[in-house]
């Protein structure tokens, strides 16, 4: 393994940073990033660094692979605490008694409960909002335009559609199309079946069932689920073998750890006997 360490700027004085590089096993050429403290004192988790730095410094915008602070989030959260500061969150007193609804996912379609002392209080609903509204034509076009970024804010690769789905509707792409089809199998429990009515390509705004994805009918056969099946546990077998990679590196880098410790064990008591 190849070891390299530095000074970590984002952090006090005296915190150096270390990214070990593996040689060999499924994993060459991967990275482990640590962290060491001025005591020495090794840290392999941004929770591990939050726990131990306390309230003596903010991670929320902190970034424990690269070692830097994220500019957009350190920004946010500075535009934050200007707004808290300024008072434009006081205002009037909200007198309003009725119980709130949950305005978030289309999933959840019961009021929260309100929580007090009271011994009387009971769970409330409201018959309006129970009702199943109405859904708008093409709404998850809305969906179309955004993206999904990682930690280090690098733009996430999406996933391929089989060539059976294909979409329907006016200006659709393969985003929208996948957009619709991961909101219609968590917002509804009946079957996804695409659109079942032919005269949905001549007029998609009349015909267009609103309960279904923007894709044409489709059909899983057998010999896709057999498919799916391999799939699934040939992806599974590469996680075991990763993690098991991981595991024997992990233990080869503590056992090549313990003679340096305990040589500087040694050093430090005969430091103290003189």
């Amino acid at each position: 393994m190849e070891r390299k360490r530095w000074e970590c700027s984002a952090l006090p004085n005296g915190w150096k940073r270390e990214e070990v590089t593996r040689k060999s096993g499924l994993s060459a050429g991967k990275s482990d990033v640590y962290y060491f403290s001025p005591t020495g004192k090794k840290f392999r988790s941004k929770p591990q660094l939050a726990r131990y730095l306390g309230n003596s410094m903010d991670l929320s915008s902190f970034d424990f692979r690269t070692g830097k602070m994220i500019m957009s989030k350190l920004n946010k959260n500075r535009h934050r605490l200007r707004y808290d500061h300024t008072g434009q969150t006081k205002g009037k007193p909200d007198l309003n008694t009725s119980l709130p609804v949950r305005q978030t996912a289309s999933i959840f379609k019961q009021p929260v409960t309100k929580v007090t002392n009271h011994p009387s209080n009971k769970v409330k609903s409201d018959p309006q909002k129970a009702v199943e509204q109405p859904r708008q034509l093409f709404w998850e076009k809305k969906l179309s335009g955004l993206n999904a970024y990682d930690i280090a804010e690098e733009l996430m690769k999406t996933m391929d559609l089989p060539k059976g789905l294909q979409g329907v509707g006016p200006g659709y792409t393969d985003k929208t199309l996948l957009s619709a089809i991961a909101s219609a199998l968590h917002t509804t429990s009946a079957p996804i079946t695409g659109q079942l009515s032919a005269a949905v390509e001549k007029n998609p705004g009349v015909w267009l069932n609103t309960t279904q994805p923007l894709c044409k009918a489709f059909t899983v056969t057998d010999e896709d689920i057999r498919k799916q099946e391999d799939l699934v546990y040939s992806v599974r077998k590469r996680l075991e073998e990763a993690l098991m990679a991981d595991m024997l590196a992990h233990v080869e880098e503590a056992t090549l750890e313990a003679p340096s410790l305990k040589e500087e064990a040694s050093c430090n008591e005969e430091t103290e006997t003189v």
